[in-house]
């Protein structure tokens, strides 16, 4: 008799035992649960939208340095169309501008997200930023001024040929050292991937280039 009471005793605690257990279960799916894994969402989100915004200011002086850099070398690759005589210049040309144009884009998005401003375009680049000068402080690395500019213009066939590869050479080896500094110093990954591929791609444009010159 007291087994079978006993046996009827283990029976109710443990049944009461899985209804509170469904009980507990039904709760923890309501309103509460949701609200932890919505919780857990937007910190996920949060994070990662803090992530890809973190830069640094090597990230904007990058941006703001590399917009007009590239903007001259478009203008200076948009001469040798009209005026090299090379074909293999006019090709390098032709890609330097089509690999540079949305760069300058995707660098002036960052900066208007950053809050900061966006170089404004320079054509003709009617001033001075090689090497250092006075009135205006340091320059870029490679940076030609008005009088490089003006020189390249006068020039056609096989003497803006000659020239051209010279100042592109220089231009690409400032970009270079630019993006070199970024590389190491930067913060925002974008910025830091188009850095190293600047590196990549116009390393091997110098070679090309002083291969066209019969430096190599």
């Amino acid at each position: 008799m007291t087994s079978t009471r006993s046996l009827i005793r283990r029976a109710a605690l443990g049944t009461a035992a899985v209804t509170a257990a469904l009980v507990l279960a039904a709760c923890g799916n309501d309103d509460g649960g949701s609200d932890s894994g919505a919780g857990a969402g937007s910190a996920a989100e949060g994070s990662a939208s803090a992530s890809a915004e973190a830069h640094n200011d090597q990230d904007v002086s990058f941006a703001q340095g590399m917009i007009p850099h590239h903007e001259q070398a478009i203008q200076m690759s948009r001469t040798a169309e009209s005026r090299a005589s090379s074909s293999e210049v006019k090709d390098l040309a032709a890609r330097i501008e089509k690999a540079q144009d949305p760069e300058i884009t995707a660098m002036s998005g960052w900066l208007k997200a950053w809050g900061e401003d966006v170089p404004a375009s320079m054509p003709g680049m009617d001033h001075s930023m090689h090497g250092t000068d006075e009135s205006s402080g340091p320059g870029m690395p490679g940076m030609m001024d008005a009088e490089d500019m003006d020189e390249l213009m006068k020039e056609s066939g096989k003497g803006f040929d000659s020239m051209f590869l010279t100042m592109m050479v220089e231009h690409h080896e400032g970009a270079v050292e630019m993006a070199t500094t970024e590389k190491e110093k930067g913060r925002y990954a974008p910025a830091k991937e188009m850095a190293a591929d600047i590196i990549t791609t116009q390393n091997a444009e110098i070679e090309e280039m002083n291969k066209l010159l019969g430096k190599s």
